[in-house]
C-alpha cells in the first residue's frame, strides 16, 4: 500500500506544480547554520519570503506505510484509492469535449 500512497503524494505535487504553485521535493535537513533545506530548496527563505501572508502547506512523507482508504464513488459505485473516482473524471473529461 505504500506503493499507492507515494503515487497519491506525487500526484498531487504534480497537481500543484500543474498551478505554478511551489513545490519543494526531497530530504529535509538543517545547515550549519540554522537554514533548513528541502532538497536543493532553501526552505527558511521561502519562509521568510512569504512572513505575513496566509499559506497552505502540506507535507507528505513518501516513506509513509499506513494503508489509503479505499472510497466508494457515489455516482457510479466503483472503489477507487486517488483523491477522485477515475471513472467518473474520464467521463467528465470525454462529455466535456477535453479529450
Amino acid at each position: 500500500m505504500a506503493a499507492i500512497r507515494r503515487a497519491a503524494i506525487l500526484k498531487l505535487a504534480s497537481a500543484a506544480y500543474e498551478m505554478k504553485l511551489d513545490v519543494m521535493n526531497g530530504t529535509v535537513r538543517q545547515s550549519e547554520d540554522g537554514r533548513w533545506h528541502i532538497g536543493g530548496h532553501d526552505l527558511t527563505s521561502f519562509l521568510e519570503r512569504h512572513q505575513e501572508e496566509e499559506l497552505v502547506i502540506v507535507l507528505g512523507l513518501l516513506d509513509d506505510d499506513r494503508p489509503v482508504e479505499t472510497r466508494t464513488c457515489r455516482t457510479c459505485g466503483r472503489d477507487y484509492t486517488e483523491m477522485e473516482c477515475p471513472h467518473c473524471r474520464a467521463n467528465r473529461i470525454r462529455l466535456r469535449g477535453h479529450a
